[in-house]
């Protein structure tokens, strides 16, 4: 079992031993994960796993090693290791553990844990799995086959000691559900996955929920056919909308601005988008998947307006990229047992507008409803992009035909000033979220 007492006990010797600073990181997790098809259970596994992982700094060096050994030998190789492979790397003055005066003074409780997750007995989590299935398959005729159905649940703690001072720990619990029923009509089928992820069982949809919206999104893409090349207004479902966003954070990303890979690179303060758009980072959201009480270097996480009002206010930082930059941490450290703490984005979202999802769709005469975007094309340095995408065309204000194979291409900085209108139906499923959006003019390349 891994404690704060352990991990300090690791740190100090670490100290002892010549490392000019340390910090060890003890993570727990017990993972489940079933899928099913055609009601019956193809795959099962459950599997517990614990690890220590430390990071030292040596004269501006820095290092790291793991081990899933608890052992006095274990952890005596664990930091003899750490401190050896810090002495041969090079010299990096920004390596350093953030001041004592920035870490969390305290863990606070953001209901990250459900115990109806931690003890939901395995026969339930099939039925769930089934049930969607189910659902998906007894919704409609033309459902005639299915890829499966799975449901997952994660159990975890984390626990964070630093030389610094900083000694903290978490609980956490998650469950996701998802299923790909397939439709056919004619000679021609599709596929559509739907899943929802949340960290208390209340908060999940239902089997049944998850698997009608599944369906319905398998059987609106039939019978969908190719569009001619031409620009167009661009309605982004929430779901798509959430893979721009995506993409977006690529762009904010402070290791992106400080090595000057990004288009909004020197952009801080700058009017970069629409004033209609406002996007935000959000640690300390109560129940969510992204929150957690203090990030990998052991600050208070918080919320971080990145754009309000179309002006760019904030990157995302850590310690490392906030000192390249000049500028502060916004609590944006994330680690594994290994390497030195990365950038992530907690609960990253597209703050809500006020129109409805019909409303924005009713305003374009004629344009592009995406309702799923495939494929990788964004340059973060140039802000290019292009992607495949599948959809609706939209004619005189409504969903006219379904469309697929075709790529929708712009350049990020237009596409943000471009943004028209943002939709009120804002929901997480997940650490990213994002409301319908209309982008006023993309290329749309077909047949």
């Amino acid at each position: 079992m891994i404690t704060k007492d352990l991990l300090s006990d690791i740190v100090s010797q670490a100290v002892r031993r010549g490392a000019t600073d340390a910090e060890a990181v003890g993570i727990e997790t017990t993972d489940f994960h079933v899928e099913v098809r055609l009601g019956e259970v193809e795959k099962l596994k459950e599997a517990a796993s614990r690890g220590i992982g430390l990071r030292v700094l040596y004269q501006g060096r820095q290092a790291s090693s793991s081990t899933s050994d608890v052992s006095p030998q274990a952890i005596d190789e664990l930091i003899s290791s750490a401190i050896a492979m810090a002495k041969l790397t090079s010299v990096d003055e920004a390596a350093t553990l953030p001041a004592r005066d920035d870490l969390a003074r305290e863990v606070s409780d953001l209901g990250l844990r459900d115990a109806a997750i931690a003890e939901l007995p395995t026969e339930r989590k099939i039925e769930m799995a089934r049930a969607a299935e189910e659902a998906a398959r007894n919704s409609d005729p033309r459902i005639i086959n299915s890829e499966g159905s799975a449901c997952s649940t994660t159990i975890g703690k984390t626990i964070l000691v630093t030389s610094a001072g900083f000694a903290g720990e978490y609980q956490g619990t998650t469950c996701g559900l998802m299923v790909a029923p397939i439709a056919k009509e004619g000679s021609q089928m599709q596929v559509a996955g739907w899943g929802d992820r949340q960290r208390a069982l209340p908060s999940l949809d239902s089997p049944e929920e998850i698997g009608r919206e599944a369906a319905r999104r398998a059987l609106r893409k039939l019978n969908a056919r190719k569009v001619t090349t031409r620009e167009a207004p661009i309605v982004f479902e929430s779901s798509a909308a959430e893979d721009l966003l995506g993409d977006f954070f690529t762009a904010i990303d402070g290791y992106s601005i400080f090595r000057r890979s990004s288009f909004l690179m020197g952009k801080l303060g700058e009017m970069i988008a629409a004033p209609e758009l406002t996007i935000i980072d959000d640690g300390q959201i109560r129940g969510a998947v992204g929150s957690r009480p203090f990030d990998g270097e052991g600050l208070a996480t918080r919320r971080t307006v990145v754009v309000e009002n179309g002006v760019l206010k904030n990157y995302l930082l850590n310690t490392y990229t906030a000192r390249k930059l000049g500028l502060h941490s916004t609590a944006n450290a994330s680690r594994g047992l290994t390497g030195a703490p990365t950038v992530g984005f907690s609960n990253f979202f597209i703050a809500p507008g006020v129109y409805r999802a019909g409303e924005i769709i009713a305003s374009v005469k004629n344009g592009f409803y995406v309702t799923e975007m495939i494929g990788f094309g964004y340059n973060t340095v140039t802000g290019d992009f292009s992607r495949g995408a599948s959809g609706w065309w939209i004619e005189d204000g409504k969903l006219a035909f379904p469309v697929e194979e075709v790529t929708i291409a712009g350049n990020f900085r237009d596409m943000l000033r471009g943004v028209t209108m943002i939709g009120n139906d804002l929901r997480f499923r997940g650490r990213i979220a994002a409301p319908t959006i209309k982008i006023d003019r993309m290329m749309v390349s077909g047949a």
